[in-house]
């Protein structure tokens, strides 16, 4: 159902004139679902507030004596709230929704940390091992040197890819270096294994807070997967910046880009790989935009605030 504004705006004012006469249950349950059909229709607290000023415009009346101006300003306050009582709920749910994707965030990156783990060092003890065996056999059978020579040299080749992998799951740079010195790792494997050409523009970024960065480093590692993947671009540029208390990352490619009208700011993210940035984003507070043309290539704008919500309360406070 669309509800228009001027529609809302007379169900509101005539529930609110009803309720300064009764303020009983039924025109509390008006202002509720007014409340909640306003929130369905993608309107916001501003819009309810200025609804509700005109509301109250339409039904002042001369104020008689003090009692009765007190118990009509607690019947307007009541309805008011009431019917914004959705949209608290709504935003309670958002806020436990990030609180969660951030929790899940927290988990999987130690997941990937152990994974990381395993991938270095024991898969690594492996590999040692196949060159313990191969030097027992050259021994053995000086005849097969140059097979085994062979062999050692593919070895060689797995265990350094291998030991990419591994710091591009948990980079050991982003623990020790920061954010910066973990992207330029992570570009330069790229561009090796792919061709791609990827710079990075940024002045010098001190250290952020570790969930600041581990999520800005998947960011662009993800950005970077789905440029490989899909866009055909032979380049691709990476902005990092503060300013204003917040950080902007930039991932600009020169591909094929996508539709212009589902590359817009309020269209959904439909890829795993975008979904994965999006809720990334959201559980920090943070924002997204995605500017791109068909044969224009794409760019991702992100921002992010340099300090948790909790962190601005307390400093706040």
């Amino acid at each position: 159902m669309n509800l228009s504004l001027e529609e809302l705006q007379r169900e509101y004012t005539s529930a609110l004139r009803q309720h300064l006469v009764l303020s009983d249950e039924v025109t509390f349950q008006a202002a509720y679902e007014i409340g909640r059909r306003a929130l369905v229709e993608g309107m916001g607290v501003l819009d309810m507030a200025a609804i509700f000023h005109r509301a109250m415009v339409a039904v002042s009346t001369p104020a008689g004596t003090a009692r009765e101006a007190a118990r009509r300003f607690e019947a307007l306050e009541s309805f008011l709230l009431e019917s914004l009582s959705p949209f608290e709920m709504a935003h309670r749910g958002a806020r436990e929704a990030n609180t969660a994707l951030h929790r899940q965030n927290e988990v999987l990156e130690e997941q990937v940390k152990r994974i990381a783990h395993e991938v270095h060092d024991v898969a690594g003890q492996l590999l040692a091992s196949a060159h313990l065996s191969l030097a027992q056999m050259q021994k053995k059978a000086p005849q097969l040197r140059t097979g085994i020579a062979e062999v050692r040299r593919h070895l060689d080749r797995i265990e350094e890819q291998m030991r990419r992998l591994s710091h591009e799951l948990r980079p050991t740079v982003l623990d020790d270096l920061g954010l910066l010195p973990a992207i330029r790792f992570l570009s330069e494997g790229v561009s090796m294994r792919s061709g791609l050409q990827v710079r990075i523009e940024s002045p010098v970024v001190g250290r952020l807070r570790p969930p600041l960065e581990i999520a800005l480093y998947r960011i662009v590692q993800e950005a970077l997967t789905n440029v490989v993947k899909h866009a055909r671009a032979s380049q691709v540029h990476v902005g990092v910046e503060v300013h204003d208390g917040w950080i902007h990352c930039r991932v600009g490619d020169d591909g094929i880009g996508v539709d212009r009208s589902r590359a817009s700011a309020g269209a959904p993210a439909t890829g795993l790989g975008l979904i994965g940035i999006r809720d990334r984003v959201a559980s920090l507070g943070g924002t997204l935009k995605i500017e791109s043309g068909q044969d224009h290539g794409t760019e991702l704008c992100i921002a992010l605030p340099l300090e948790s919500a909790h962190e601005s309360s307390r400093r706040a406070g």
